[in-house]
């Protein structure tokens, strides 16, 4: 039991750091957000789909495109009709990533010196 708690305690600190990087948020704002997921989530792997919020569904959205959830789906036959539900869970190998991931902030006009020298003596020929 004392293994499981630790994962988990390391995990959410993983969470925490992976909101802070993939969003570029305060360390304060990432630890909200984090309990805020973690309190809808409410223990549990994972959670269906209709059993949350659509506001919530949004919030999770977001984090699925920045590969911070999972979705998956189930497909069932009910009264001959094919039904599908849908559920939700935490995608810990990209939590990871994103946690270790420091993302490189560049000055502006950086771009600038990425663009090989013909193409600048080229395009002063030009003009």
């Amino acid at each position: 039991m004392a293994d499981k708690t630790i994962i988990v305690v390391s995990m959410k600190r993983l969470f925490v750091k992976a909101l802070k990087n993939k969003f570029d948020m305060d360390k304060k704002d990432a630890i909200a957000l984090a309990k805020t997921v973690e309190s809808i989530f409410k223990g549990e792997d994972e959670i269906e789909d209709m059993s949350i919020d659509k506001h919530v569904r949004s919030l999770f959205y977001e984090l699925h495109r920045e590969k911070l959830l999972k979705l998956r789906r189930e497909e069932f036959k009910e009264k001959g009709k094919i039904m599908r539900k849908y559920y939700w869970s935490f995608d810990n190998k990209e939590i990871k990533q994103g946690a270790h991931f420091t993302p490189i902030k560049e000055q502006p006009y950086m771009i600038y010196l990425k663009i090989p020298s013909k193409v600048w003596a080229i395009h002063t020929k030009n003009t």
